[in-house]
């Protein structure tokens, strides 16, 4: 079986990082274990960095363990470049993360945006929730 290579938006993330439960967290417990890819533009781990450091999240993790969790996904992290190209995302702010998956040759992208699950799906790419990528990382392990 090849290794699956994944987009996964920054909102999803962050919510893996803030908390141990629910279907973010068991997402990327799932990309671990399969050994799966994530992959990321400049652009999207800039915003993934510079959202999960707000101070506002200070409440909820320590920002050392906010740190260490950006560490541990670069570990599982393939850069890919782009241009900032518009991708016909209704928010615009989105295109990065089409870009990206176009860029990385990416087998799909997990969001919990409206805005992108409804292009679903993109240029051949899957555009699911956490909860379907879970599913979706079962069935293909088969």
């Amino acid at each position: 079986m090849s290794v699956e290579r994944l987009v996964v938006d920054s909102n999803v993330l962050i919510s893996a990082a803030l908390s141990p439960h629910g279907a973010p967290a068991r997402l990327l417990d799932a990309l671990f274990e399969s050994r799966s890819v994530l992959v990321f533009s400049e652009a999207t781990m800039e915003e993934l960095t510079s959202r999960l450091m707000r101070s506002k999240f200070d409440a909820y993790v320590d920002r050392s363990m906010r740190a260490r969790f950006l560490a541990e996904l670069d570990a599982v992290t393939e850069f890919v470049s782009i241009t900032g190209a518009p991708m016909g995302c209704r928010d615009r702010d989105d295109d990065k993360f089409l870009e990206t998956a176009l860029a990385g040759a990416a087998d799909l992208l997990t969001t919990g945006a409206s805005d992108l699950l409804a292009l679903h799906p993109w240029q051949s790419i899957p555009i699911l929730r956490p909860a379907q990528t879970i599913d979706w990382l079962t069935t293909r392990k088969r």
